[in-house]
């Protein structure tokens, strides 16, 4: 655990006693991805976290600079220095006394790393069965594109694709449009046009979800919209295929009965790795 004032309580058990983040999940988080001790897109995790925090109404430390979280990450990594690759969390949460309200806005962080085993992004999975996800909804609000630790959602969704043979679920908002994977945002491709949903469906505002939209936009040819996506729009649908910060892109080839090609996911993490490693 590590604190705001550079003070580091290594191997040291975290008190639970005012950790908000766990009684009452007043917590925020980014999950990044190291590669070679670089940070992948170090600005936009930063100012998203930041953003985050002030949504959240925490209290933002002086001396919380970009650098500052640059360094934290990558002190932790270099701890460990067993592998070239890392998928890291940085959770920031509110230590204090109260109930629904906090006596203090202050917060304190927590950073963990785990090794990859790839460096470079590829396909997970060559065979990605999904499927709806109608036991609960996604709100149509701004804190819905946070990342928090209220993922119970998530939670109960993977365990229903795993009982149901699934690789992964598709969740519908409280207007019965597809917002996104359980832990990834989604791409449609029909003929020539590429959509996304919007944030403001209550997806969430995710870092690869930005970086592909910057790649897809420069492809000849292509037609890049935010708009809905509906569930009867996927049977229509040329390609379908996922993004998150660790994955980087998931084709998904099939859902119920219709089978959908990959080649212009493949396209897109071709272009993907190589911005990556321009960077």
């Amino acid at each position: 655990m590590i604190n705001f004032n550079g003070n580091i309580q290594e191997n040291s058990s975290i008190s639970i006693e005012n950790n908000r983040g766990f009684l009452f999940g007043d917590s925020v988080f980014e999950t990044i991805k190291v590669l070679d001790n670089k940070v992948l897109f170090l600005e936009d995790h930063y100012f998203r976290l930041m953003a985050s925090m002030r949504i959240c109404r925490m209290e933002i430390p002086m001396n919380f600079t970009m650098e500052y979280f640059e360094s934290q990450i990558l002190n932790l990594v270099q701890s460990l220095n067993n592998a070239n690759s890392y998928r890291v969390r940085f959770s920031v949460y509110r230590d204090s006394e109260g109930f629904y309200l906090p006596k203090s806005r202050n917060v304190q962080f927590l950073v963990t790393a785990s090794p990859l085993s790839s460096d470079v992004y590829t396909f997970g999975k060559e065979h990605y069965e999904v499927d709806l996800y109608k036991d609960f909804y996604i709100s149509k609000q701004l804190l819905s594109s946070l990342k928090t630790n209220n993922k119970m959602l998530q939670i109960t969704g993977s365990i229903f694709a795993e009982e149901n043979g699934y690789d992964n679920c598709l969740v519908l908002n409280d207007e019965k449009n597809v917002v996104e994977a359980l832990q990834s945002n989604i791409f449609m491709k029909t003929g020539n046009v590429v959509l996304t949903p919007p944030i403001s469906d209550g997806c969430l505002n995710g870092i690869m979800r930005k970086q592909v939209l910057e790649i897809v936009k420069k492809i000849e040819g292509i037609e890049v919209k935010e708009a809905s996506i509906s569930p009867f729009d996927l049977q229509k649908a040329d390609e379908l295929f996922l993004t998150n910060v660790i994955s980087g892109i998931q084709p998904i080839t099939k859902y119920r009965k219709k089978e959908y090609t990959t080649d212009f996911a493949s396209e897109v993490l071709f272009r993907l790795n190589a911005k990556v490693c321009l960077s």
